[in-house]
């Protein structure tokens, strides 16, 4: 018998003794088990008029525990029975005479202790009794809430009139804890001894309420529920007795005659899946929640458009026709867009079954505001097609695509299928709008369920998972949208032929604000072409200076603010006919100037060149500064400049340092300093120690800006090449282009967007590199071309003999 069977001190306790050892009365203390835990057999004796007590470890340890780690207070008994086990082990049956107190430990080869006999105190009967009284109260209050207690155990304490026999009987009944039964069980007083019981079983009675009383909602609610099922069932047989209950065979009727009708449209997969649910249903409880369930999924699947498309044909003209009339410039977007559906009209004339393989998907790349979107309408309308638009801006549960599995409590199909329903056809334009932004957690990546959306091999047999059956997306034309291509995983973009949209020039957002927004916000605004007169000079002050983007939509809030101001006045002054807007007035139709585009300086300067550099709203003018301090020949850098911005200073300054010393770039022998010795002696240095005696100081305004890029390269050598020459750089030239070791200028990005800036900020002369003058001239408007002089450039040297004077 292990000691640790044991959670409470029991009446009887079996103890495995030695035949030796074997005598009585002994004692063990009740709190004996809770300290000594790893004690696996327990004996004691009396010799020589003293206790013995004897402790063996478990699994045969070595040692024994010192009598100060086991309780002073214990039972003194005797040994009433002793039974041999089978196992070798010896039962005994112990009986409790009195308490006892180890009064001072014995040595020995083991553990013993002389004991003594505890009496209780005397008492103040009439104090005890009024002690007892409340004590038995409360135990009759504690019992008729509590069903443990033995009716012969209440009427016992009841009869008895010992109050310390009552106390011990209480404590047996209720559940303490050990340190509380070890202090009750020690107490020599007992109006003490009762006091603190009171307190125990008053505890029990208020934490005995407050369980009946939970006990007893959760049993009326739980009587409630079974109430209203009993009703419910009661009311269904009346019904079905009556012959009113045919609601639900209605139901079940209905979704078999759709799902007949819709065989024809279904694959063997979709129409075995769909009717599989339906006898699910018709055999459920209507009660149930899988039956509501199940209910949901057939109501969506039915709703499903299978079957349907557009009747009428594909007509190259139309399309052609819609973008002009809806988009001023974006010709080569136009063109592209034109061709995609000359091919399918082509197919369709001819009767030819095009490869799925051929069908590619068309992505609108470019900055913001620039038509993208609205080009996909201008499609759906041309075709007389459905649009569906969904935005994967920030999305990151792949489930939102392709469906949740109905195992979850809210499942629903993926947006592509709810896109469908909502289209109510099967061949709709879907445009998925921002798919560069999509997201990527542990909740999946909606970028892999994309590949199969837009792989036109694999979408006439796309899966979701909330209807558990394939469908065919392959009649459906696919358009996405993006504002950085390079954000969208590889194999994304490799399923997707991209359309470049690049910023308007403002000649382009002049004729679209005329064409098209002006007349819109009219209409939207209530008002009447002859009511508001915006002059030209105004409106292009408006594109230049009020707004700064690669789109018009900030240029159609700022019409609109001049709109809603016009109506203002038209109310407040009944004879006004007209409001006109001027260049000198339209300060009070739209906030002061935000933006302004960065002019070239005035004159020509030393260590200031203009450089062109590429934004998320266009282009922009990038002034890059330099000033030189005496010094050892080192370079410091500021202006919030990436790491590739940073190397290609690094490249720059040692490119124009073999200048130096190739003689290539002529220094003046005046300029660089000497020492106070060299200049008595007249030393000649050479050229080189103009770069070793000055630091540099190259800095790029705007510095809280974020900047990167190779392109600077060439305008970073000009600068240094400037300020180490002390040659002024031409101010209505402006450069772009990467620049290598040994010289020569690399091909740059963005060329379109640069030369615009170039164009607004005063630029006559722009410097790119040779390859973008062969392949990229023919997409620079022709409005730029004609007012900048654009100069193909193939090395830095190139480039100083145009820019440095």
């Amino acid at each position: 018998m292990k000691l640790s069977d044991y959670d409470e001190f029991p009446t009887t306790l079996p103890i495995v003794v030695e035949d030796e050892l074997f005598l009585y009365p002994f004692m063990i203390s009740p709190m004996f088990l809770d300290k000594q835990k790893d004690i696996e057999a327990v004996t004691f004796a009396m010799e020589n008029n003293s206790l013995v007590f004897v402790a063996s470890s478990i699994e045969g340890k070595e040692g024994s525990r010192d009598l100060q780690d086991v309780y002073s207070y214990g039972v003194i008994g005797s040994i009433m029975r002793k039974v041999h086990m089978s196992d070798g082990r010896v039962k005994i049956l112990f009986q409790g005479l009195s308490k006892g107190r180890i009064i001072q430990p014995v040595e020995g080869e083991f553990n013993q202790a002389v004991i003594e006999q505890i009496d209780m105190q005397s008492y103040n009967r009439l104090k005890v009794d009024a002690l007892m009284s409340i004590l038995k109260d409360n135990i009759k209050s504690l019992s008729s809430i509590n069903s443990s207690f033995p009716s012969d155990l209440l009427k016992t304490i009841d009869e008895n009139e010992d109050p310390n026999r009552i106390a011990d009987l209480i404590s047996s009944m209720l559940k303490l804890e050990k340190a509380v039964a070890y202090k009750l069980y020690k107490e020599t007083n007992i109006e003490e001894r009762l006091l603190g019981l009171i307190e125990v079983v008053s505890a029990q009675i208020k934490s005995a309420k407050v369980q009946k009383e939970i006990r007893n909602k959760v049993h009326s609610k739980i009587e409630q529920t079974n109430k209203e099922y009993f009703l419910k069932e009661q009311l269904k047989e009346i019904q079905q007795e009556l012959g009113m209950d045919t609601q639900r065979e209605e139901e079940v009727a209905s979704f078999r005659e759709k799902i007949e009708k819709l065989k024809p449209y279904l694959s063997e997969d979709a129409y075995s899946e769909i009717t599989k649910q339906i006898d699910r249903y018709a055999r459920m409880h209507p009660e149930s929640s899988e039956s509501t369930m199940i209910q949901t999924y057939l109501e969506y699947v039915l709703e499903i458009p299978f079957g349907k498309l557009s009747k009428d044909e594909l007509s190259v003209k139309k399309v052609a026709q819609k973008l002009d009339e809806d988009h001023y410039s974006l010709n080569k977007p136009k063109e592209r867009i034109v061709e995609f559906f000359s091919v399918k009209e082509l197919a369709s004339l001819r009767g030819v079954k095009l490869d799925k393989s051929a069908g590619a998907i068309l992505c609108f790349a470019g900055p913001p505001g620039v038509g993208k979107t609205s080009l996909a309408n201008s499609i759906a309308k041309a075709l007389n097609r459905p649009l569906v638009r969904i935005a994967l801006g920030g999305l990151e549960d792949v489930n939102e695509l392709r469906g949740h599995r109905r195992t979850y409590l809210g499942a629903m199909p993926g947006r592509i299928v709810q896109g469908l329903i909502e289209a109510k056809g099967m061949d709709p334009v879907i445009v998925l709008d921002e798919i560069d932004k999509v997201g990527r957690s542990m909740r999946g990546d909606p970028t892999a369920a994309l590949l199969e959306i837009l792989d036109p091999e694999q979408n006439s047999h796309y899966r979701d998972f909330y209807l558990n059956f394939h469908i065919d997306l392959s009649k459906a034309i696919f358009i996405a949208t993006a504002n950085d291509v390079g954000r969208i995983p590889a194999p994304l973009r490799d399923r997707m032929e991209f359309i470049a949209l690049s910023s308007y020039t403002p000649d382009e957002k002049y004729q679209i604000a005329t064409r098209y927004l002006i007349p819109q916000e009219l209409k939207k605004h209530a008002l009447k072409n002859r009511e508001i007169d915006i002059s030209s000079k105004a409106l292009k002050l408006l594109i230049d200076e009020y707004t700064r983007e690669a789109g018009v939509r900030t240029l159609r809030r700022k019409i609109a603010s001049i709109c809603r101001k016009s109506a203002k006045i038209l109310l407040e002054d009944k004879t006004k006919q007209v409001v006109k807007i001027t260049k000198k007035n339209i300060e009070k139709f739209v906030d002061k100037k935000v933006f302004e585009i960065t002019k070239v300086t005035p004159s020509p300067q030393i260590g200031e060149v203009n450089g062109l550099a590429w934004t998320s709203v266009g282009g922009d003018v990038l002034k890059i500064e330099a000033v030189k301090i005496k010094g050892k020949g080192a370079m410091q850098l500021t202006g919030s400049l990436g790491d590739v911005m940073k190397e290609s200073v690094r490249i720059a300054h040692s490119v124009v340092k073999i200048l130096i010393d190739k003689k290539e770039l002529s220094i003046k022998h005046s300029i660089i300093p000497h020492t106070t010795k060299e200049l008595e002696e007249r030393v000649e240095l050479d050229a080189s120690e103009v770069y070793k005696r000055y630091d540099i100081h190259l800095h790029v305004p705007e510095g809280a800006t974020p900047k990167d890029g190779p392109s600077a390269g060439i305008a970073m050598a000009t600068v240094i090449a400037s300020i180490l020459s002390e040659k002024k750089v031409n101010n209505k030239v402006a450069m772009t282009g990467e620049l290598t070791l040994q010289g020569n200028v690399l091909p740059i990005g963005g060329l379109r967007e640069k030369l615009i800036a170039a164009y607004k900020a005063g630029v006559k002369i722009a410097l790119i590199p040779e390859k973008n003058y062969q392949r990229d001239l023919d997409d620079i408007p022709s409005e730029v071309k004609d007012n900048v002089q654009i100069v193909s450039v193939s090395h830095i040297l190139d480039v100083l003999k145009i820019a440095l004077r």
